[in-house]
């Protein structure tokens, strides 16, 4: 239930979830110059895939990207949690290595959290592919189908179906989504028996596996300068420590408000990301529901990948970003 509060020419709204009060100020704000869509709009339309996004979220350590005056204002990539949040927020604290600093990232587990970030002017949400009872350890492997420059998306398509092939060979099942820019991903429940070392191990062996298949279409060659400009990368990177991507059903920064969308293996020869927005989604998972509700129950042990890093290892094959 949402009720007006406040004298101000764009009065708060104050909503009810669940048993949270979530007040969302300047909600007449346009977020989306396009479309016109407001900071409520965004807001209405998380509600909408609710059980969607919190299943994507649930118990991840998550960066927000926010915008506090609109896509046409400053992007603001966070991690911590300001201080202020409410008290029934929840957190997880992850560290950097790297700077030898901690930090209290959001970790969703309900949806008035999701409620709360969007009153925080976030747009997408990048969640870690770890949970909050193992943060130094993956449980989801995530296949980053991206196009160069000059890839146009049917080539997209045709790679993600050699993608489908090899984790068919695997025993593995991929949960397909949009971007919501140009690529797809590919996500794929993993144990959480190994760290991101072992887990980008695998990850960059699937990769050069789908491109010994589709030698013309796809690369893995690291260095960007380097690339085919009309090739596919599999960006095996993704699964490195502290990367991240939009989640499944985020609204994604741009002038449309495109979504991060679930989709079937059967949609993708069909399916144009660009169709895939903060107004489309609604109704697409009001009749769909969760696309990806069944991920938890299908667990792929990665050792048959690792065995397949260590025979590319073994012949000499390296990796230039592995200390990345």
């Amino acid at each position: 239930m949402a009720t007006s509060s406040g004298k101000s020419k764009s009065p708060a709204v104050e909503l009810e979830i669940d048993d949270k009060v979530v007040r969302i100020s300047n909600p007449d704000r346009i977020y989306f110059p396009e479309t016109g869509a407001t900071k409520l709009d965004l807001v209405e339309y998380y509600l909408s895939v609710g059980d969607g996004i919190v299943n994507a979220l649930y118990e991840r350590p998550c960066m927000l990207h926010r915008f506090p005056t609109g896509l046409s204002g400053e992007k603001v990539h966070q991690k911590r949690v300001p201080n202020g949040a409410p008290p029934w927020l929840n957190t997880v604290r992850v560290h950097f290595p790297r700077y030898n600093r901690n930090a209290d990232e959001l970790c969703v587990t309900e949806l008035a959290h999701v409620i709360w970030a969007v009153q925080m002017s976030t747009v997408e949400f990048h969640p870690w592919n770890t949970r909050s009872a193992a943060v130094e350890f993956p449980d989801e492997w995530r296949i980053d189908l991206d196009p160069m420059p000059d890839c146009s998306f049917d080539r997209v398509r045709r790679v993600a179906h050699v993608a489908h092939e090899v984790l068919d060979d695997l025993g593995a099942i991929g949960w397909p989504k949009t971007s919501g820019g140009k690529g797809l991903h590919i996500y794929v429940r993993i144990a959480p028996d190994y760290g991101f070392k072992d887990v980008r191990r695998a990850a960059l062996a699937f990769a050069r596996e789908v491109e010994r298949r589709a030698p013309s279409e796809v690369t893995t060659t690291w260095w960007r300068k380097d690339r085919d400009p009309a090739a596919l990368f599999v960006d095996y990177n993704q699964n490195a420590r502290d990367h991240t991507i939009a989640s499944a059903y985020s609204v994604r920064g741009n002038p449309r408000g495109t979504v991060s969308t679930p989709i079937t293996w059967d949609e993708i020869d069909d399916a144009d990301p660009q169709d895939f927005t903060m107004q489309t989604v609604p109704a697409r998972f009001a009749e769909l529901g969760d696309l990806h509700a069944g991920m938890d129950d299908a667990v792929f042990d990665i050792s048959r990948l690792l065995e397949w890093a260590e025979r590319d290892e073994t012949e000499g094959v390296t990796d230039p970003g592995g200390d990345d």
